[in-house]
């Protein structure tokens, strides 16, 4: 285990530490079920599920994008009923290559939990590595989660309008390199990018198996990165961006923010 990252190896050794609590966060944009009926039919023993549309996100609205941040008194009660508390080790995995892990990361960490941590390897890595699984629905535990917002962790429309054309700071958009130059748009209207900003595909955080790269390897990767004053980090909808804001802070890198609503919101101006 190193800060923010867990090994299945490491957490097969702790599935029976009351300190730490498992979190299956498997989605897929095409099949906003699929998910969930993957937990149901499967998961490491004792996680709990975090579905993307109905926990780790708030309704849609004309503006703000297609994955709003989460109500955080919301998701403070489902995180209590999972037995967080303030010394509590979160541990989130998906099999999206963290896409959605990461999401959770990010949000306990905006909710004021640093003690969070990501599967590197996923579901997948778990199976692979020949670990147990079970269809078994934990119970809900008793326990009082107290969110303390850290506002500062967050970005809006406004404030890159404002912002991203300063000196010393950094607009980083997450997106494929297709999806970024705008030759492909699988999803929003309007296909290309914020003006100014640069592409870091979120893919290259890990490898093809979902296994995050060293951190000298997410160091090099944001060489270009180091002298920002600020970095504001944006994808399609603030979902794919924390997987680079995860890489950031392996990188030693704390002063990245992420710009919550994304491109889906930047466009609906």
């Amino acid at each position: 285990m190193t800060k923010f990252v867990v090994s299945a190896e490491w957490l097969f050794a702790h599935l029976d530490d009351p300190q730490v609590v498992i979190v299956d966060c498997r989605f897929s944009l095409a099949d906003p079920i699929l998910g969930q009926q993957q937990y149901q039919a499967s998961h490491i023993s004792g996680a709990y599920y975090l579905d993307l549309n109905q926990d780790l996100s708030s309704s849609v609205g004309e503006h703000g994008g297609r994955h709003p941040l989460p109500n955080p008194a919301d998701l403070a009660q489902k995180l209590s009923a999972m037995g967080v508390k303030s010394d509590t080790l979160v541990v989130a995995y998906d099999d999206s290559r963290l896409a959605f892990a990461s999401r959770l990361w990010w949000l306990l960490r905006y909710l004021g939990h640093e003690q969070v941590a990501v599967l590197t390897g996923g579901f997948a890595g778990w199976q692979k590595a020949g670990y147990p699984v079970t269809d078994a629905i934990p119970s809900p535990r008793i326990a009082t989660f107290v969110p303390q917002l850290q506002t500062q962790m967050v970005v809006d429309r406004e404030e890159v309008k404002t912002r991203k054309d300063f000196p010393g700071v950094v607009l980083v958009d997450s997106r494929e390199s297709d999806r970024f130059s705008g030759e492909r748009e699988p999803i929003d209207k309007i296909a290309g990018h914020i003006s100014g900003a640069v592409n870091y595909p979120w893919l290259e955080v890990t490898d093809s198996s979902g296994y995050l790269l060293s951190p000298q390897q997410q160091s090099d990767r944001a060489s270009n990165l180091e002298k920002a004053e600020e970095i504001i980090v944006y994808c399609g909808s603030g979902v794919t961006a924390c997987v680079n804001l995860l890489s950031l802070e392996l990188a030693g890198i704390q002063n990245a923010k992420l710009y919550a609503g994304s491109w889906s919101d930047w466009i609906s101006y």
